[in-house]
């Protein structure tokens, strides 16, 4: 691992190695349904709740209830001369009907004191408003307004704000607002007893860097009737699910505490809409414009049997003479296929051993830690431990068929890591940069994992550890299917093929398991990296009278890159230019949109339905390539 390949040149030898953490960005996905900001993303934008100092701006905020926490998406332009002051007026309309909405709240930010309210017919008007560029913010009860173009965890309130240029003579502003929509329901039971708190969850298809993945939205329970509702949801594709709930208990009682641990127990499996087992057989529920979907369960009743692992000969007690759980492990169920599933798995005190009531089915019990148990034969008998700390993991898969799982014992050692060997290209036609001059990996690139497929793993960590190395990276992570790209931590590096044996991981997921060694993993660096300068045409280049412009821009790479492009936005008032550095040599498409799109584009088939080819440009090693911009007039 320590020779470097190149361009035409002589190996650059690594430096000696420095120890160092490897930053790995994680997705927590579990936090979109809490809506709490906490995610270990790189990038993550906090809100900034609106005030309302005055008397009339409080009693206009109660009038359109409570107002979500917002931040602009652009720095603020600079203040506007106050010599000249205008009135602003226009008109709000639903834009799923084109209906006007009246008791809109419109707010110039940063100007509490010039909020007001649509009228019966829609329209708005604020006097005295300083000539030259500011910033308007919209806000209806049931309604959105556009969204950003990115769907990143920490970007839950509504889209980027309107960016609006006041002039002596102006037209009317004219604003749409998406109405909310909403996922509804009934749970029967086949007892005919009333489905009384019943959790639910639902999963949202999210696009992230051009890929496709599933998200946790929210979650609710059945009211007295066995009714549910999801609302103020914005247009996508869903899937509902029920949570397993034991006859007459609460859900989380999934552990027989202090018993053998014999006796199956009625309960209601967890189904996915209408009536799956598992994501995969869900059906997809599409709802936008304000729409409304309908989704009834019928749960049957049936057993769950007890599942336990094996006790402990020896436990380590406590001067009270109580007996020591296993501390610093965690355990998962999974499907047959390693996608996590919605039971749970407990630790019991009295029998030292790790339980879960489960209904018949195949399963994989998953358990990782960060403490050496005491082995019996080369098993982990989830009891007992010592001081010697370690990661280690165990998987086994057993079956449930219409009777308990007893003494079942868990293999268990250190995980094989997977490496990332980094191979590192320079271009002998021009001097090095120095960028590989760095101690360890990373200094040269951040990795970005998230789960392609399942359920997003709430409870359990997708990243076990991450180090780096001089020239390499090594990870352990939960088995599942991965997506991995790359971005250069150096403006003067870009990313290049990644590949993991056969696979090139730019177009295939990272299929990772206890059971088998990881792939052999290898990221290219170059520093001939190219420059690309969009620009937007002559006669959209100026910032007119009225509401700005907002264009959404996608690079889609042609070559195989392993490095994450995101989605741009363009306005007038930014700049002729908008300047690409850091990208990859070699052919690639632009597309641009006149508002936030969500383009699935590393999805052949959703590029193929696009029905657009987009504008072609090609970028060479170490130049600065330009593009007009060609945008549509719809």
């Amino acid at each position: 691992m320590a020779a470097i390949d190149q361009f035409h040149s002589t190996p650059i030898p690594f430096p000696p190695p420095q120890p160092s953490k490897w930053r790995v960005v994680l997705r927590q996905n579990q936090e979109r349904a809490s809506g709490k900001p906490g995610s270990r993303e790189i990038r993550t934008r906090r809100a900034t709740p609106i005030r309302f100092p005055s008397l009339l701006s409080a009693l206009l905020f109660l009038l359109a209830t409570s107002l979500p926490a917002q931040e602009p998406t652009e720095p603020q332009s600079p203040p506007a001369s106050t010599s000249t002051r205008v009135v602003v007026q226009g008109v709000i309309r639903n834009a799923a009907t084109g209906a006007p909405l009246a008791r809109a709240l419109v707010e110039i930010e940063g100007d509490a004191e010039t909020g007001t309210l649509t009228d019966g017919e829609g329209r708005f008007e604020i006097p005295g408003v300083p000539v030259g560029p500011q910033t308007l913010r919209l806000v209806k009860p049931g309604f959105r307004d556009r969204p950003y173009p990115t769907e990143e965890s920490g970007l839950q309130a509504e889209g980027p704000a309107h960016s609006v240029m006041i002039a002596a003579e102006m037209p009317d502003l004219d604003f749409a607002l998406q109405p909310n929509c909403a996922i509804h329901g009934r749970i029967e039971l086949s007892t005919g007893d009333p489905a009384d708190s019943i959790s639910l969850n639902l999963l949202r298809r999210v696009v992230h860097m051009g890929r496709g993945i599933w998200v946790q939205e929210a979650s609710t329970r059945t009211n007295g009737d066995g009714n549910y509702r999801f609302g103020g949801l914005p247009d996508g594709v869903y899937v509902v699910y029920t949570q397993p709930a034991l006859e007459s208990e609460p859900v989380v009682s999934v552990v027989a505490t202090g018993s053998a641990a014999n006796v199956a127990r009625n309960g209601y499996a967890s189904v996915f809409y209408p009536d799956a087992r598992a994501l995969s057989g869900a059906q997809q529920i599409r709802v936008a414009a304000g729409g409304q979907a309908e989704a009834n369960f019928s749960l049957t009743l049936e057993p769950f049997y007890p599942v336990t692992t094996a006790s402990a000969a020896e436990t380590r007690q406590d001067a009270a003479g109580n007996a020591s759980p296993p501390q610093g492990f965690t355990a998962v169920i999974g499907d047959a296929q390693d996608h996590l599933l919605p039971y749970t798995a407990q630790y019991d005190d009295a029998t030292h051993s790790l339980q879960a009531n489960l209904p018949d089915g195949t399963y994989v019990l998953t358990v990782r830690g960060n403490q050496r148990p005491q082995l019996q034969g080369g098993v982990f008998p989830l009891s007992g431990r010592d001081s010697r700390a370690a990661a280690l993991a165990g998987q086994v898969e057993f079956t449930v068929a219409g009777h308990p799982v007893t003494g079942l014992r868990i293999p268990i050692g250190p995980p094989q890591q997977a490496a990332i060997r980094l191979r590192l290209l320079h271009n002998a036609d021009r001097p090095p940069t120095g960028a590989f001059a760095a101690n360890n990996a990373s200094q040269f690139v951040n990795l970005n994992i998230e789960l392609a497929e399942g359920i997003p793993q709430n409870s359990f960590d997708t990243i076990w550890s991450m180090e780096s190395g001089p020239d390499a990276i090594a990870f352990t992570a939960q088995p599942g299917a991965y997506w991995v790209t790359a971005s250069p931590s150096r403006r003067d590096l870009c990313a290049a093929s990644f590949t993991a044996g056969g696979l090139n991981l730019a177009r295939e997921p990272l299929l990772l398991s206890l059971a088998a060694a990881p792939p052999p993993m290898e990221l290219s660096l170059t520093d001939d990296c190219a420059t690309l300068a969009l620009s937007l045409p002559p006669g959209l280049a100026a910032f007119l009278p009225g509401e700005e412009p907002f264009y959404t821009v996608y690079l889609v790479p042609d070559l195989d890159t392993g490095q994450d492009i995101p989605p741009m936005t363009l306005h007038p008032s930014s700049g002729p230019t908008l300047n690409l550095d850091g990208l990859t040599p070699g052919n690639y498409r632009v597309y641009t949109f006149l508002t936030p799109v969500h383009l699935e584009y590393r999805n052949p088939a959703v590029m193929a339905a696009l029905g657009v080819p987009g504008q072609q440009v090609t970028l060479s090693a170490g130049t600065t390539a330009t593009l007009m911009l060609e945008v549509p007039e719809h």
